[in-house]
């Protein structure tokens, strides 16, 4: 897998800050999945070939599959994209999918869930839900680890909401990055990160947050998992940068989790962005490192 030299950080942080600033797109949402899906294009051109690709239906999502040719273990991921519920897919989804794969040996599963303005909340947490069924008539919940980044971070929890509702076999072990669970965006590091973070800002998670959630009470657990009733839910890696705005909702969630009685692990990348991992930098080898042996642990 390509890995980015730790001196491009500061042309990272360019480049990121230059996205994030630029105004006037007509229609925001459309540009937005247009840059992403680039994005996902350029980063899987660099992909390892070890990992093979497959396409299958995974309950209503079509799905990208990722198997490792090697270093086999047993169970597998579901991996949840991020993009604010609002954009993202196969192509964004399949470049972190197959670094996922590479690390952990994990067949990993990628569905491309039904995205806001045109399909608001709930239909991702029941493209979700119906997913996971899927992957139930594969592997037994105990060979099942679920990872997301951002958006999908939330996403994961919400998943886990919906099993307890359904009475549905909970997964091994949640894995999140930057994860997206507070919809009313009432952080902190909204204010305190606002300067720090090049990759995002307040109003474009409004702008997403408000297509999500249409006529629905950002509050909902559904909508907002840290808000919910997380007694009973599998241990959890949380991972965030210590420059990002959604900083905030990776220590409420941990501190709820444990409020709650569950296992939650939050490790802070200093002086990091949101989403960080994505570019899987050389300093960040430990944190991928750490996110694997969860992973593995879970699965063996």
């Amino acid at each position: 897998m390509l890995q980015i030299s730790d001196k491009m950080i500061p042309v990272l942080r360019r480049v990121l800050r230059t996205f994030r600033d630029r105004n006037g797109a007509a229609d925001p949402v459309r540009t937005e999945r247009l840059m992403m899906s680039l994005s996902g294009e350029v980063m899987n051109h660099f992909a390892g070939r070890r990992i093979r690709r497959e396409e299958e239906d995974l309950g209503e999502c079509r799905a990208v599959c990722l198997t490792p040719s090697r270093d086999r273990i047993p169970g597998s991921v579901l991996y949840l994209h991020g993009g604010g519920y609002c954009t993202g897919g196969t192509e964004y989804a399949a470049w972190f999918g197959k670094l996922i794969a590479a690390v952990t040996g994990a067949r990993t599963y990628c569905p491309a869930y039904r995205l806001a303005p045109e399909h608001p909340f709930p239909a991702a947490p029941e493209d979700a839900l119906a997913a996971y069924r899927r992957l139930l008539e594969k592997y037994p919940g105990e060979k099942i680890v679920l990872a997301g980044e951002s958006a999908g971070g939330g996403l994961c929890y919400a998943l886990c909401l919906r099993l307890k509702e359904e009475g549905l076999p909970m997964p091994d072990g949640i894995a999140v990055l930057s994860p997206w669970t507070d919809l009313t965006l009432s952080g902190a590091s909204y204010a305190y990160n606002r300067e720090k973070d090049p990759s995002l800002t307040r109003e474009k998670l409004q702008l997403f947050a408000d297509c999500y959630t249409a006529d629905a009470d950002p509050r909902d657990p559904l909508c907002s998992p840290q808000f919910g009733e997380l007694g009973g839910l599998p241990d959890s890696l949380i991972l965030a940068g210590g420059d990002e705005i959604l900083l905030d909702d990776a220590r409420s969630l941990a501190e709820a989790l444990e409020a709650a009685g569950c296992r939650a692990r939050l490790t802070v990348a200093q002086d990091m962005w949101h989403a960080y991992l994505f570019y899987n930098l050389r300093r960040h080898r430990p944190h991928v490192r750490e996110a694997a042996e969860f992973v593995r642990e879970k699965l063996t």
